[in-house]
This record gives structure tokens, sequence and C-alpha cells, in this order.
């Protein structure tokens, strides 16, 4: 087991260096300047190759690439060009509601997911099956922005149960928290929530058809406990790769929910630089992101090991 898991984080190592050059290059080949943004309209060329010259970005790429490298190795994600804080610091200040968001999101998803999957691919044909392919439908059809205006306008402006945007820290009371967290969770569960539900639903389904699971049933086990300890258990795998793949997903709408929501997270962060073209920021937050992504897959893929020995080998 334990060889196993130094493999998987030896393999992390080549991962993490090919998105760093990935990253690096991206926001290097791409269009724009910062220094002409710090500049100005109104600057003249010899201002612009100044400010170029005190980023270090009239240097070659590889020189600039070996000189950001070096500090990443000493857990330095470099300095904001426009506030001139450092970037972890930055990042730090703005991670409680983006953790906040992707935590409440995980819980909401998976919660009502698995089971509602379960059920759904235990009584196949029945009219909770269809319902739930119906709104796995609407679900990956609507994106989650409109859907976001479509709560605030029910949620917020005409029934005023919940506040339209902002977030409110925990340490404020757990009522404002959720009250400012509900909105935001259910518009980005939604899509994380029925991409779960429907690869649980044919995980079920296909294990419904197996022969222990007749045998079981022949022995007169109770149907609960076949579809829990025996359809569902042996369905984990295939559900924790989606839910592995998911992050992706989950990443990716944070950004936009946050912008919807006016939240003043790690997402706001990196519209905010990546409009100013602010290097450092744009590349410790594709890193942070791009990290957590790996290490939750390096987590999902340990389970597979305790859930089935046979992954090991």
């Amino acid at each position: 087991m334990l060889a196993f898991v130094v493999k998987r984080m030896l393999g992390l190592v080549p991962v993490i260096l090919v998105v760093s050059i990935v990253v690096f290059l991206l926001l290097r080949l791409s269009p724009g300047d910062p220094a002409v943004v710090i500049a100005g309209d109104n600057a003249d060329a010899a201002t612009i190759e100044r400010i170029r010259a005190t980023l270090g970005l009239d240097q070659p790429l590889i020189s600039q690439f070996i000189i950001w490298g070096r500090s990443l190795l000493h857990g330095d994600l470099g300095v904001s060009v426009f506030s001139n804080i450092p970037v972890t610091q930055l990042i730090l200040q703005r991670l409680e509601p983006t953790a906040s968001l992707a935590l409440t999101t995980l819980v909401f998803s998976i919660v009502i997911a698995v089971p509602l999957g379960t059920i759904a691919g235990a009584t196949a044909g029945s009219w909770l099956d269809r319902t739930l392919m119906l709104v796995s439908v609407l679900g990956f059809s609507i994106p989650v922005f409109v859907l976001g205006y479509c709560l605030i306008y029910v949620f917020s402006l005409h029934l005023h149960l919940l506040p339209v945007q902002g977030f409110s820290s925990i340490r404020d009371g757990i009522v404002p928290f959720l009250s400012s967290i509900a909105l935001p969770t259910m518009t980005l569960g939604l899509a994380y929530l029925v991409l779960i539900a429907r690869i649980t639903r044919a995980s079920v389904l296909e294990m419904m058809g197996e022969d222990f699971i007749r045998t079981a049933r022949a022995k007169g086990v109770k149907e609960r406990i076949v579809v829990t300890r025996h359809a569902l258990r042996n369905s984990a795998i295939p559900i924790l790769t989606v839910i592995g793949i998911g992050i992706a997903l989950l990443i990716s709408g944070v950004v936009v929910i946050e912008t919807v929501f006016n939240i003043p997270g790690v997402g706001r962060l990196v519209v905010d630089a990546i409009l100013k073209r602010d290097y450092p920021v744009i590349q410790g937050v594709i890193l942070m992101f791009s990290g957590v992504y790996v290490l939750i897959n390096l987590i999902i893929d340990i389970a597979y090991a305790f859930l089935d020995p046979r992954v090991r080998y």
C-alpha cells in the first residue's frame, strides 16, 4: 500500500512541472502587456520600457521562467505587479469565501446526488428515475450564470428570503454565513449534482443486473440492504471517479459564481488580475487551483486502493 501511495505521489511531480510551464508560456505569449497597463494611455515608449525592465519582462523567456521557478521552489509565488503585495498573502485573504463555497457545494451535491442516483438506479423506469433524467438534461443545458440570476430573482427579489450578493464569514454567525452562501451553493451545485446523480444511477443500474445481486435476493436479503451494501458499495469507484473529474467543473464554476454573486474570493481575484495582466497573481492562482485538483485526484486514487485491493497491483 505504501509503495502504491509513493508511486502516485511521485507521478505528481511531472504533472505540476508541465502545468507550470504551460501557465507561464500562455501568459507570456498571449496579447497584452502589464507595463502598458501600469504606464497608462499617455505614457511614452521610454517609460514603458523602464517599467518592463523593472518587472523583468525585458529578459528572455527562459531567464524569466528560471527566476520564477527558483522562487516557486522556495514557496514564493511572487509579488503582485499592481498592489505590490505578495501573491500568497492575496490568496490567503480571499481563500475563505472560495473554500466555503467549494466545500458547501461538494457537501450539497454529494448528499443529494448519491441517494437520488441510487434510488433511480434501483427503480429504473419509475417516475423518480424519469424525473431525475429530465432534471439532469436541464442541469447540463442551463448555464450557471443564467441559473444564478434566476435564483436571485426568485429567492432574493421576489421572496426576499436570501441576500442578492456578498459573503458573510462563519465568524459572523452561522445564520448570516448560510444565508450568504445558500444561493451560490445551489447555483453551482446543480450541474455538479446532476453529473454525480447520473453516474450513480448508471453504476447502480449496472450492478443490479449482476449475479451476486440475484444471489443476495435469493437468500432473502432485504432490498434496502441489497441496494446499499451490495449495489451501491460496488459502484463506489465510478462514483468517486466522477466526483474527482467534477472538481474541474467546480473550480471553473467558482470563478463565474463569485462574479455573479459579488463574492470576494479567489475567483474574483484571478478575474481582476487577468484584466490587469497581473502575471504573478494569475500564475499563483492557477497553480493553486491545479494543485488542489491534482491533490484531490491523488486522494481519490488512494481511496481506490482501499475500496478495491486489485488497484494496488
